[in-house]
């Protein structure tokens, strides 16, 4: 007889995170609320795409930001300035946001007059990729600083977010980032994702960025 019971915390931590997202994925579709989940390593750029976007899309739609961090707000701050209310979720040292962060955060949000919802997540390529937040969408920043190469060592990030946004395009020239590598190695794993090049700098992308996040944002606010 087997003295050995295993529990695989990893599984059931996971799943029960699974079941709340599904959850708050179906709240926000019946209050017609997007929400958007934006991931990447530290210093890519999460907040300066936020603002970015925040100046283009708030004068038409309702957008709160969710605020990950370990411990500071000076995010929360920068979003605060352009006039758009943030949650800020201090994790006190966990290295990503999960679906019981998103459903606290959610909870003090009015959805009733909020028309999207965009989470910054954890500065952090592993831990992030492996949780819901009930989001609609998932997207990635990877900025030209960083390499090309990063597909190779985080493949499951890539693989699961719709879009890859590669930002930091005003550092190419002076880069040996080869662009044309990068988006061959991601279509192979991940033909479906979208691409955008963004500079938040000299604002080259930020209008097509925008666009497509106006798309998505039709399809699913409730006008």
């Amino acid at each position: 007889m087997d003295k050995i019971r295993m529990i695989n915390i990893k599984e059931s931590i996971l799943s029960d995170n699974r079941d709340l997202a599904d959850q708050i994925r179906a709240q926000l579709l019946s209050s017609g609320v997007f929400m958007l989940n934006l991931m990447a390593s530290p210093g890519a750029g999460k907040t300066s795409l936020i603002v970015e976007t925040l100046r283009r899309l708030k004068n038409d739609y309702n957008i709160t930001v969710i605020e990950g961090d370990i411990e500071s707000r000076v995010d929360s701050e920068k979003v605060a300035a352009e006039g758009v209310t943030a949650v800020q979720i201090r994790t006190g040292g966990a290295c990503h946001l999960d679906a019981p962060m998103a459903r606290a955060a959610l909870d003090v949000v009015d959805l009733e007059k909020t028309d999207a919802v965009f989470i910054e997540n954890i500065g952090n390529l592993v831990c992030p990729a492996e949780f819901d937040m009930g989001e609609n969408r998932k997207v990635m920043i990877l900025s030209v600083p960083e390499g090309d190469d990063k597909i190779l060592k985080y493949p499951l990030m890539f693989s699961v977010c719709h879009v890859l946004v590669v930002n930091k395009l005003d550092y190419l020239e002076s880069s040996d980032f080869d662009m044309e590598a990068l988006e061959e190695r991601v279509r192979r794993l991940n033909p479906a994702i979208k691409i955008f090049r963004t500079s938040c700098k000299t604002g080259e992308g930020l209008d097509d960025w925008c666009n497509w996040l106006k798309g998505e944002l039709q399809n699913t606010v409730k006008k």
